[in-house]
């Protein structure tokens, strides 16, 4: 007893030397249920005894007010460190956010049409050629019908893909995406993936890949800068975000939540790999930290139409065309098939936009945008009920989907109105 006190005390003193991200709102004030935001609490401490997810922080704003802010668990559960609010989260794809959010500034700021050609500024894409199956395995090699566009980067039609998805011949060509295939230089990592074939003709079809990547080394091309430096000056500092960071410094990375060695699911080992091993380059597709607090004033900035605190990132007309389906009735739409809950979704610019009320296993309204992260991330925001919620875990494994279903049906099961 006397140690569960002591716990409970230090987690208490750890929450309240956390400053809240946004002003803090009662839940019925916001439309939400106390009982109902209590389920939460609940699906979580059943999920950690069941040591099935080592611990999470869980933020929910509606109106740009803090509903519910809370930590659960344990930062590190091999040691029995708890999770304190302001832990630091390896991000994956939510980073692809952030770096199509420096894109749009680049495009606004008119130096970075959407329509040029990703060749004008990395050459070795125009000689790509796409890889077609042929029945006896091999590859046949087509020139490219059109060019790989800008827009094709945001939206995962530029024909490059991961590696280890699917049975795509192609696939097996690639590196893992969640795995830092990155000891080198950015423009070693170009010279890499110009040397594969396209898994597609560009601008056919939505395939989960590498091109958010490719979108930081044109923003590090435009801007002349390192894509962290840019998003330092142009988006992280203006919005307050101080933890969110490619390379977490010596005095932070104690905060740094670990997952469990071995997947809860199967038992084999498991890992983030960036956590141990530095990236070389600011892979913008996957490789950034941060905070829970961070990523909801990043969140309420896009809902509030690129806006917060007197702090003006993106103009509200590239926001709303940011998070519009991009994916057009000539373009084959597989963004399901990334997740289970993603059916009823097209693609933005940079986000997943839900096109349908239904179909989804998830509630949810049209215009709702999100992406989540390998390692166990979660963010989605719905501009029409005016909310945004972002989770942090560390399950890199299956389980990561569950709890994004999950999370997501909370959220709007604890809404009354």
């Amino acid at each position: 007893m006397k140690k569960l006190f002591l716990l409970i005390s230090g987690l208490l003193a750890i929450h309240a030397a956390v400053a809240d991200p946004l002003p803090r709102a009662p839940a019925s004030d916001a439309g939400f249920s106390a009982d109902g935001l209590a389920r939460m609490d609940s699906f979580f401490e059943r999920e950690i005894q069941a040591n099935r997810v080592p611990g999470a922080v869980v933020a929910i704003a509606r109106d740009g007010k803090l509903v519910h802010y809370k930590a659960y668990g344990y930062l590190d559960r091999s040691r029995n460190v708890p999770m304190p609010l302001d832990a630091v989260f390896a991000l994956a794809s939510m980073t692809k956010v952030m770096t199509s959010v420096a894109a749009l500034q680049l495009n606004q700021d008119g130096r970075l049409p959407l329509k040029s050609r990703l060749s004008d500024y990395y050459p070795g894409f125009a000689g790509m050629k796409v890889g077609v199956a042929l029945p006896d395995g091999s590859l046949r090699l087509d020139p490219q019908a059109r060019p790989i566009y800008i827009q094709d980067l945001f939206r995962h039609t530029s024909g490059l893909t991961y590696g280890g998805r699917g049975d795509n011949p192609v696939s097996r060509l690639y590196p893992d995406g969640t795995k830092p295939a990155f000891d080198g230089s950015i423009g070693e990592f170009i010279d890499m993936l110009t040397q594969l074939p396209l898994a597609h003709q560009p601008g056919t079809a939505f395939e989960y890949s590498f091109s958010i990547d490719v979108l930081g080394a044109v923003v590090e091309k435009v801007s002349g800068q390192r894509l962290g430096a840019y998003l330092q000056q142009n988006v992280w500092n203006p919005l307050g975000m101080a933890d969110t960071t490619f390379a977490v410094p010596a005095d932070k990375r104690a905060r740094i939540a670990q997952p469990f060695a071995r997947n809860p699911l199967d038992g084999k080992p498991q890992s983030i790999p960036v956590i141990a091993r530095q990236t070389q380059f600011d892979c913008g597709g996957a490789c950034a930290f941060g905070t829970v607090a961070d990523y909801l004033r990043f969140g309420q900035m896009l809902v509030n139409g690129g806006v917060l605190d007197d702090h003006r990132i993106l103009s509200p007309k590239t926001v709303a065309h940011m998070t519009s389906n991009h994916l057009g009735p000539e373009i084959r739409n597989t963004v399901g098939v990334v997740e289970p809950h993603r059916e009823g979704y097209g693609f933005g610019l940079g986000v997943a936009v839900r096109v349908h009320p239904g179909i989804s296993a998830v509630p949810g309204n049209p215009g709702e945008f999100s992406w989540n992260g390998a390692y166990g991330t979660q963010f989605f925001a719905d501009p029409k009920e005016r909310l945004v919620v972002v989770v942090g875990t560390a399950a890199p494994g299956e389980l990561r989907k569950y709890y994004r279903e999950q999370v997501q049906a909370l959220v709007y099961g604890a809404m009354v109105r």
